[in-house]
């Protein structure tokens, strides 16, 4: 059976290049150009601190064998202020040179060549990852009608009840935390909670979502956290 996609997170505004070929940086920012509104270029370590202090890149794809200076250089001075996402694209494909990009701060280690299909998918996932980061530091701690949702602490109290929730139930809140406002099939739920192929899908989701709700509903017969979207889902919702 064909896997339900899951809502996508909104394409990137803008995504810097940091190459010095000037048919790869080319290609590359063609590459590229599909998932975002514009694509930056740089050729050399100058050109892109001043890129990263006019356009607040969301993603920066970077080489290390710059003409000013080596690319890790530039890893240094952006994870001082920022944390987008770093993909550092290399020739140098040893392991000690990626283990030290990756331990500088980059978030992903691509050798070069690199096919374009691996790319945009490294990319993608790299941008989800910092989306869900985002998101989840946002709606770390939530508050209503006498609960108490910590996600990062691991922690709900319910009417001054400190409620226990299985690891389940956890991975299961954080997700439609996550996806806050948009409604999840149960299929996208299973495939993104238990991330399993085959099994009664819609049983598991709905009892869980019921012990769910007893758990950090201010009223579990009439839910207004976890919210049934008919012939759709579920959708996380945050009264005002």
């Amino acid at each position: 059976m064909a896997r339900t996609p899951i809502a996508e997170w909104p394409d990137p505004d803008t995504l810097l290049v940091v190459e010095d070929d000037d048919v790869l940086r080319e290609t590359l920012a063609l590459t590229l150009g599909t998932m975002c509104r514009q694509v930056r270029t740089a050729s050399s370590l100058a050109e892109a601190v001043r890129e990263c202090a006019h356009v607040s890149p969301e993603l920066v794809l970077l080489d290390l064998g710059l003409p000013d200076g080596d690319g890790s250089q530039l890893l240094q001075q952006l994870r001082v202020v920022t944390d987008v996402p770093i993909i550092v694209l290399s020739g140098r494909d040893d392991e000690d040179a990626k283990v030290a990009m990756l331990d500088a701060g980059a978030d992903d280690f691509i050798s070069k060549p690199c096919g374009a299909a691996e790319l945009q998918a490294r990319v993608r996932g790299q941008l989800r990852r910092a989306a869900m980061s985002h998101a989840s530091r946002a709606w770390s701690l939530i508050t209503v009608d006498g609960v108490e949702i910590d996600l990062q602490q691991q922690r709900v109290v319910r009417h001054g009840t400190l409620q226990r929730l299985t690891p389940t139930e956890w991975s299961l809140l954080r997700t439609l935390v996550l996806h806050v406002g948009r409604p999840l099939s149960p299929r996208q739920l299973w495939d993104l909670v238990w991330a399993r192929e085959f099994g009664d899908y819609a049983t598991h989701v709905r009892v869980h979502i019921t012990h769910l709700r007893r758990k950090i509903e201010p009223d579990a017969s009439m839910p207004r956290l976890i919210v049934t979207e008919p012939g759709v889902g579920y959708r996380f919702n945050v009264p005002l």
